[in-house]
Formats: structure tokens, sequence, C-alpha cells
């Protein structure tokens, strides 16, 4: 099947991935290496074995995407890897393009990832250790596949940062988002007349009628971790100016407050009126839920499109 033909049916599909895969070449030098490299962190991955007694990296992983702690919610590490291969499936035609070869500079790449694990096995630190598994996988690709196949598979390895769960180390994050959505909810409130009182991450208002701790799990954390995604993504997709990729990534961070700050004054509007009560009705409502990803999902569009629109002034003559 051509590639520039759309592919309407599964049929279409199926023959269109199974000519992409039989022109790739080095295949089993690539897999036979693979094996290896996943092999070392099966069995040689984690040296922590406290909470989660197990050698292998991959199940350390498994149990961080599935905390039930709520400061840390990870649980977007799952479908990473199926949303890489999506975008090395739709970049198929493009990397099989590229001149495919075998380079020994690839070689450089997996021994630097190599180091990295063995630094961080020795300090017992499994986050360096997934990101000096994809720096090793991603040598292991340019060593079958050649220094063209590496430039444009970068933004898809990209992606695979999101896979390292921050665990304890989002309270980082979380507590200074914490503190900023608490103070832009006592600001807005104040200029809108509703006397509300703060106290480091708790509101509440003087009668007593309501009060709220902006716990970490209420820090937008998630939805920044998304926005971030989703922003990523949508810039590297839409946009080849590297200023273009970076100003959508970097609106990520204030649309994601924005959002968060808008769900919060909605629930202290909602105890403002009918108490405690109320503010809790809307708060685990789940609509409500969703309004921290609503302005990150408009805005970034909207940006996106007025960029796409943007023409440069003509050079003066």
């Amino acid at each position: 099947m051509n590639g520039n033909q759309p592919i309407r049916t599964f049929g279409d599909f199926w023959q269109d991935t199974t000519d992409c895969w039989q022109k790739l070449p080095n295949k089993a030098f690539f897999f036979i290496l693979l094996v290896s490299w996943l092999a070392l962190f099966q069995f040689l991955g984690n040296s922590i074995l406290g909470y989660i007694h197990t050698p292998s990296l991959f199940s350390w992983m498994k149990e961080a995407y599935n905390s039930p702690n709520p400061a840390a919610d990870d649980s977007h590490g799952n479908f990473i890897p199926l949303l890489v291969l999506g975008v090395f499936w739709w970049k198929r035609h493009e990397l099989l393009d590229s001149r495919l070869r075998l380079w020994v500079p690839g070689l450089l790449i997996l021994f630097f990832g190599m180091v990295l694990h063995v630094l961080a096995y020795t300090v017992q630190e499994p986050h360096f250790s997934i990101l000096a598994f994809f720096i090793g996988l991603y040598g292991l690709m340019g060593m079958a596949w050649g220094p063209e196949w590496l430039s444009k598979s970068f933004f898809p390895f990209f992606l695979f940062m999101f896979s390292i769960p921050l665990g304890q180390h989002a309270a980082m994050i979380t507590f200074p988002l914490r503190l900023l959505v608490t103070w832009l909810v006592e600001m807005v409130c104040h200029l809108f007349g509703i006397d509300v009182i703060r106290a480091g991450t708790q509101l509440f208002n003087p009668s007593g009628t309501f009060q709220y701790d902006v716990a970490a799990a209420c820090s937008g954390i998630r939805s920044l971790v998304a926005n971030f995604l989703l922003a990523t993504v949508y810039a590297f997709f839409t946009f080849r100016s590297t200023w273009k990729r970076l100003l959508i990534i970097a609106l990520a961070f204030p649309f994601a407050v924005l959002g968060n700050l808008l769900r919060l004054l909605m629930v202290i509007v909602a105890a403002e009126l009918g108490g405690q009560q109320w503010g809790d009705r809307l708060h685990d409502n789940f609509f409500t839920s969703l309004m921290p990803y609503v302005p990150a999902f408009i805005g970034l569009f909207l940006v996106g499109h007025w960029l796409e629109k943007r023409k440069e002034n003509p050079a003066p003559k």
C-alpha cells in the first residue's frame, strides 16, 4: 500500500503496517540488543528492595503508577508507552524515508545510559534508572537505524519523560502550587467582596460556616501533568518552529493554575451561599472536577490557532 494513500479500513491499516515492518532494516540486530537491555532492567533494575521487594525496575514502575497515595498521582504513566507507540506509527513513513543504516556512535548513547543506571542502582534511585533505560533504548535505535532516525524520533522519546513517576518528590511541586492557588483564591474572593481568610493552605470564612484545606491532591498536579502532556503533543504535531513549541508548552502551567483556581472559586462561592454542605457537593461533583482541564484545552488551541494564522511582518526594503 502506498504511504500517501489514506487508510479507510482495518485491512488498509494492517496492510500498511505490514509493509512498513517489512521495509524496516536491521530488525534482528535491534531486537536481540533490546531483549538484552530489557533483561538488565528486569533482573538488575531496582536495588531498593524495600516497600516493593522486586529487582525489576518495570515492577517498581507499575507499583508507582498505581499507588493509592493521593498526593502523587502517576497513573498516567500506564498509557505513555501506548501513546509513544502511536506517535511512532503516525510518523512511520517519515521515519522510513530516512537514511537507515547501522551507526556505531549510537553505542556512546547506550554507554551513557548504562553508566547512569549503574550510578542510580548504586545510590538506590530508580527514577534515574528509568531515565537511563530510555536513554539506552534511544541509543539502540540509533545503532540500528542511524542519526536521521534519532532526529525524527526525538519527540516520541521525549514523551517518555512523563513515564518517570514523581512519587513523594511531587511535594516539591504540589506545596508551592497549594500556596499559590490559595493566595489567588483569597485575592479574587476579596475583589468580589467574599470574606475569606487564608492560613497557609487553608481557606475559611470568619463565621466558620465552611473551611477547606487545599490538599496535595487538590493542588492541580494532575491537571498540570495532563496539560503539559497535551501541550507537548499539540506543539510538536502542529508547529515546526522551536519558539512556538516552547511557547505552547510553557502556557500549560498558567492554564493549569487558572483551571484549578476556577474550580476552587466555584467551591468557595457555593460554600458561601449554602455552607460546607453545598461546597462539598460541588467539590465532589464529577463535572466540576473536569474544570481544571477546560482552560487548558480551550486556551492552548486558541493560542495555537493564533500562531498558525500569524504572519511575519515583511522585511523592510
